[in-house]
């Protein structure tokens, strides 16, 4: 319609002032007419150029390989990229696990202990920011060091975790990866149902659609016994009255596990962590902050519990926990399911894994102050209502029995080892840095 009406002001306009000649002005419009189709039709094909270019030159080269996803500044899928996940889940005769939440503080510790042994293993964390991510790359050196690959990619990535199965045929599976901690759930409880109820139910359907099945062993958490004033906390202990969103989680997850070993026969272990402690630890941990407080001549609170009790946990040292859950792993049994279809029962179980050896958290700073040669500057609050627990204590013959675990570290050895890596990592010096990275 506009091109009508501008070619009708055309005829109309005068080929010399005050003249009008519309006869002679004939061929002119029909040759304007012809000069204004082969523009249009030029440009066209000139656009139509530029896209065909941009489309093979953008475009990722066609191959059998996966296209190439980017996922928090890293990416995944390619040939190389291929190599890398093959390399590290190569065993001659070992287990081959993928270790979720690798970058973290019990990830780092078993995938290294177990690629030790001869294991293969292939890590997966996101390098969320919940605390300093500087530290969990600092974890990935280690473990560039030990020669474990860390897929940098999210649980809840449901195409990323099919091409991991795809690639690597996982004996066993050791889910670490969790939104941790107890009181960043009053800030953000979305993000607890994100990581540890929608991602485990992520990694369980993708577990129970591989080929062969993966057993899997995954941490669950001493919070589950939540108001549970019966001890030491047994397996047959109630676990249905939670303190914290993290602890009903967590609690959610052993459902979860449950309904998943029933209907798909996936071999499912879990493990209830009693307050692990220990080099590489994390900042959000009450011996971590008070560590640094102290050092920094900065007051630090300590909650009591009502009527001025005590508050203890069974703080249990990571070399311990470590042993726990490679005797998990060694002992779990295959899956019994194939192409997401249950053939026969599948073993379920779930144990206790903490020191036997509840210590007041004042007991905790009098450790730290003889270890820093620092007085602590001490506030003491009544315990807040924010999902704490008055005490923690862990009864382990199961664990035990089932297969041998016993842990062999005291409060004080273990927080001796962590201030001795403190003091090295935050340092400065290069040399007691590089001491840092070499005692692991």
């Amino acid at each position: 319609m506009s091109q009508q009406k501008t070619i009708s002001h055309i005829d109309h306009l005068p080929s010399t002032p005050g003249k009008f000649k519309t006869e002679k002005s004939q061929p002119y419009i029909h040759r304007l007419r012809v000069h204004s189709a082969i523009s249009r039709l030029t440009l066209w094909s000139f656009l139509f150029l530029i896209f065909i270019i941009c489309f093979f030159v953008l475009s990722p080269p066609s191959s059998s390989a996966a296209p190439r996803r980017a996922l928090g500044g890293d990416s995944w899928g390619g040939h190389n990229w291929e190599k890398k996940v093959s390399r590290s889940a190569q065993t001659d005769s070992g287990l081959t696990v993928l270790v979720t939440g690798a970058a973290g503080f019990v990830g780092t510790h078993v995938s290294i202990a177990l690629k030790r042994r001869g294991d293969g293993v292939l890590g997966l964390d996101n390098f969320n920011d919940y605390y300093d991510p500087q530290l969990k790359r600092a974890r990935r050196k280690l473990l560039d060091h030990a020669a474990v690959f860390v897929v940098e990619g999210d649980i809840n990535d449901s195409e990323l975790l099919r091409k991991l199965f795809d690639v690597v045929a996982f004996t066993h599976v050791m889910h670490l990866a969790a939104q941790a901690g107890v009181r960043y759930a009053m800030q953000n409880p979305g993000s607890y149902v994100h990581s540890n109820i929608a991602g485990f139910v992520n990694l369980l359907e993708a577990c129970k659609s591989a080929k062969p099945q993966p057993a899997i062993v995954w941490a669950s958490s001493s919070s589950v016994y939540g108001l549970n004033s019966k001890i030491p906390f047994s397996e047959k202990d109630r676990t249905d009255q939670p303190a914290s969103l993290y602890a009903a989680t967590k609690k959610a997850g052993e459902e979860i596990a449950h309904t998943y070993n029933h209907i798909y026969g996936l071999s499912i272990t879990g493990l209830r962590f009693f307050t692990v402690y220990g080099p590489w630890g994390r900042p959000d941990m009450a011996y971590f902050f008070f560590t640094k407080d102290i050092l920094k001549r900065r007051p630090i609170t300590i909650y009591e519990a009502p009527d001025h009790g005590t508050v203890a946990r069974d703080f249990t040292y990571i070399d311990d926990i470590v042993k726990g859950c490679l005797g998990a792993l060694d002992t779990a049994k295959k899956s019994t399911g194939s192409g997401g279809k249950k053939k026969k029962p599948a073993q379920l179980r779930i144990f206790n894994l903490g020191n036997t050896s509840p210590v007041p958290v004042s007991e905790l700073v009098s450790i730290l102050e003889k270890l820093l040669k620092v007085k602590a500057k001490k506030k003491l609050l009544p315990m807040p209502r924010n999902g704490d627990v008055k005490f923690t204590h862990a009864n382990i013959s199961l664990a035990h029995k089932e297969f041998g675990y016993r842990p062999t570290t005291n409060l004080r050895t273990g927080l001796e080892k962590f201030v001795n890596w403190y003091q090295d990592y935050y340092s400065g010096s290069k040399n007691r840095i590089a001491r840092a990275f070499s005692n692991i």
